[in-house]
C-alpha cells in the first residue's frame, strides 16, 4: 500500500473544509477535559461566591474546636497536676500535730536539765530530735513548707492566725511578737496558718482587737 493510500482525503472543497473545522474544535474539547480532571476546582458560576463563604466558615469553626479542645487538653493536665500535689493535703494536715507534739516534747526539757540528764535519757532527746528533723525533710521533699514569722514581722492574715495582743512591746502595733505554732503551706495553698502574738497599738482600747485585713 503506498502513503497516498494513508494520507487524508482533501481533494475536495468540502472535505478540506471539515477537517479544518474538527481541528478547531480539538484543543476546546481538550480543554474542557483537563478541566473536568482537575480536583479542588469550583466551576464559576452564580453558586461560587457562596461556596466559598461556606468554606471559610467550616475552616473558623475548625480552628474554633480545635483550639477549644487543646484548652480542655490543658485544663485536664492542670488538673491532674493538681490532684496529684495535694490529693494528700488531709493526711499531711494531720500529721502537722505530730510534728508539733516532737517539738513540744524537746521545748519541755530546759538546757541545764538536759546537761544534769542520765545518757539514756539525752539519747531518746536526740531521737525525738532526729525523728523531727526527718519528719521536716519529708514534708519539704513532699511540697510542704513551715512558716514561722519572725518577731517583729508585719502580720500577714493570709498566713498568720492572731490568737491574742501583746501590751508595751517594742515592735511595731500589729507586728507578730510570739508565735505558738508554726504554719504551713503545700505547694501554693496554705495548710495551716501560723498561730501568733501581735503587738498591741499604745493607746488601744481594752479589747481592741489586731487589724488582720490584707
Amino acid at each position: 500500500m503506498s502513503d497516498e493510500n494513508s494520507k487524508p482525503d482533501t481533494g475536495t472543497p468540502e472535505t478540506a473544509a471539515k477537517l479544518a473545522e474538527t481541528l478547531a474544535a480539538e484543543p476546546a474539547r481538550q480543554g474542557e477535559a483537563a478541566d473536568a480532571a482537575a480536583p479542588g476546582t469550583v466551576e464559576a458560576g452564580p453558586d461560587a461566591a457562596a461556596l466559598q463563604t461556606e468554606i471559610a466558615d467550616l475552616k473558623d469553626r475548625l480552628l474554633r474546636v480545635a483550639a477549644e479542645m487543646e484548652n480542655t487538653r490543658k485544663r485536664a493536665e492542670r488538673d491532674k497536676a493538681d490532684a496529684s500535689r495535694y490529693a494528700a493535703a488531709n493526711f499531711a494536715r494531720d500529721m502537722l500535730q505530730v510534728s508539733d507534739n516532737l517539738r513540744r516534747a524537746v521545748a519541755t526539757l530546759k538546757d541545764d536539765e538536759r546537761d544534769g540528764a542520765a545518757e539514756s535519757v539525752k539519747a531518746m532527746i536526740e531521737g525525738v530530735e532526729m525523728t523531727e528533723r526527718q519528719l521536716l525533710s519529708i514534708f519539704e521533699r513532699h511540697g510542704i513548707r513551715e512558716i514561722t514569722p519572725q518577731p517583729g514581722e508585719r502580720f500577714d492574715p493570709n498566713l498568720h492566725e492572731a490568737m491574742f495582743e501583746v501590751p508595751g512591746t517594742e515592735h511595731p502595733a500589729g507586728s507578730v511578737v510570739h508565735v505558738l505554732e508554726a504554719g504551713y503551706t503545700i505547694g501554693e495553698r496554705l495548710l495551716r496558718a501560723a498561730r501568733v502574738g501581735v503587738a498591741k497599738a499604745e493607746g488601744a482600747e481594752k479589747g481592741a482587737n489586731v487589724d488582720t485585713t490584707a
